[in-house]
């Protein structure tokens, strides 16, 4: 068990490297503008859960017997970009909503929750989206043993909990984001015209993930 100053010390690290712009927290920040924060918080589910998998497999071993092989990485982030770009396309080819800008929030608000997927479907899309990522796992290999000292225990059990406190981290701050993001989202709804441009800058932003992603190197 790590001790407790260096399990301080590491989610303070944690909640800095959650607040640095990455793939993961502008995909909280624009699913909750796009569906509100509900479906925000429940991407940040999603991806907890994908980090769960992440420090399983760094404490099994498991993470180094993948970022040694090159054509498991290039699969991965392969399919991880294709994901992205899927759904740039639907954020891109998304209807334009109809309604009187002026209805206080209510046709183009309801169209949108109407359309919004289910609340289990954007955990899947926050599980899929951190599971499809190499980098965080190839990530976790190389940060969290930086925290654990054999002298102290089993390397397993002190990475199993430092990736837990990193979870929390990450659930604060994307906790945070998603409820920000969904309060901010929901006055552009109530615009139509506001809500079509959301769809586009969600678009371009997936789209230029998956083109970071597919040119990622281990």
């Amino acid at each position: 068990m790590p001790s407790t100053d260096t399990l301080l010390a590491f989610f303070g690290v944690s909640i800095l490297l959650g607040l640095t712009p990455g793939p993961d927290n502008l995909f909280v920040l624009l699913q909750s503008a796009q569906r509100g924060w509900r479906a925000g918080m429940a991407v940040v589910v999603g991806l907890c859960i994908g980090l769960v998998v992440h420090t399983a497999a760094v404490a099994l071993g498991l993470a180094a017997v993948f970022a040694a092989s090159a054509m498991a990485f290039t699969v991965l982030k392969l399919l991880g970009a294709a994901y992205l770009a899927w759904l740039a396309w639907q954020a891109l080819r998304a209807p334009a909503p109809s309604g009187d800008a002026g209805d206080s929030g209510g046709a183009a608000a309801a169209s949108a929750s109407a359309a919004a997927p289910s609340l289990w479907r954007m955990v899947g899309r926050g599980v899929v989206m951190n599971l499809s990522n190499p980098k965080v796992l190839v990530f976790f290999l190389a940060f969290l043993p930086q925290f654990a000292d054999p002298a102290l225990g089993p390397m397993g059990g002190q990475l199993m909990v430092l990736g837990l406190v990193f979870i929390v981290a990450a659930l604060l701050v994307f906790g945070a984001i998603a409820c920000f993001s969904g309060v901010f989202g929901a006055l552009l709804l109530r615009s139509p015209r506001a809500q079509q441009w959301l769809n586009r800058i969600a678009g371009i932003v997936f789209l230029g993930l998956a083109v970071r992603l597919a040119t990622a190197q281990r």
